[in-house]
């Protein structure tokens, strides 16, 4: 009877855990703005819901959603920069764009290699109701002017936390990202948890 209690008890940790749609993470409560909470707290918040995210992307078909997690880091813990809703975001580069993007260069004359690939988790604080909420993986794509003349040549998408491609716009998002003309059209983590910063 305890192995069935136990196995019921863990087969119920795993389908909260997966579960599908725009799902609060019970546990992972604050009542703080987002611009307040100190490194230590979204550290502590993320502990509680960066594998939810990982697990609720790589639900759908989205071959990005299924890897980015092995691709590297820039950041040391997410971070609020403002854009994306004020939402905690967490970007991780591909190897082929790793190199570049995780100088920081925030002056023109650069143009990342075609191929390159950057995923953004992203996390809001629901103040009202002291819960931190999964939000979308946005994703940036490298194709090339010729593919992408445009928006700099970046492609935009982005996918729901229960894995469901989300609809967006390209002049949507490239709207916001050409005040980083100077990055190549990139933002970057704020300055403080910038890895090697």
């Amino acid at each position: 009877m305890k192995t069935f209690a136990t196995l019921a008890a863990a087969l119920a940790g795993f389908m909260a855990l997966t579960a599908s749609g725009p799902v609060h993470a019970a546990d992972c409560k604050t009542d703080k703005e987002p611009f307040d909470l100190t490194g230590d707290e979204i550290d502590t918040l993320y502990s509680c819901i960066g594998d939810e995210l990982a697990a609720g992307y790589a639900k759908g078909d989205n071959d990005v959603a299924k890897v980015y997690r092995s691709w590297a880091a820039s950041a040391t813990r997410p971070a609020v920069a403002g854009p994306h809703g004020e939402r905690l975001l967490n970007t991780f580069v591909n190897d082929i764009g790793a190199e570049q993007y995780l100088k920081f260069e925030d002056e023109g004359g650069f143009v990342m290699p075609t191929g390159s690939v950057l995923a953004k988790e992203s996390m809001k604080v629901n103040v009202k109701k002291g819960e931190l909420v999964r939000g979308p993986l946005f994703i940036m794509t490298k194709v090339g002017t010729d593919a992408e003349e445009n928006s700099d040549g970046w492609f935009y998408s982005a996918v729901q936390p229960s894995g469901k491609a989300m609809k967006i716009k390209q002049s949507f998002c490239h709207n916001c990202h050409e005040a980083f003309s100077d990055q190549d059209s990139m933002g970057y983590p704020v300055e403080e948890v910038r890895v090697g910063g």
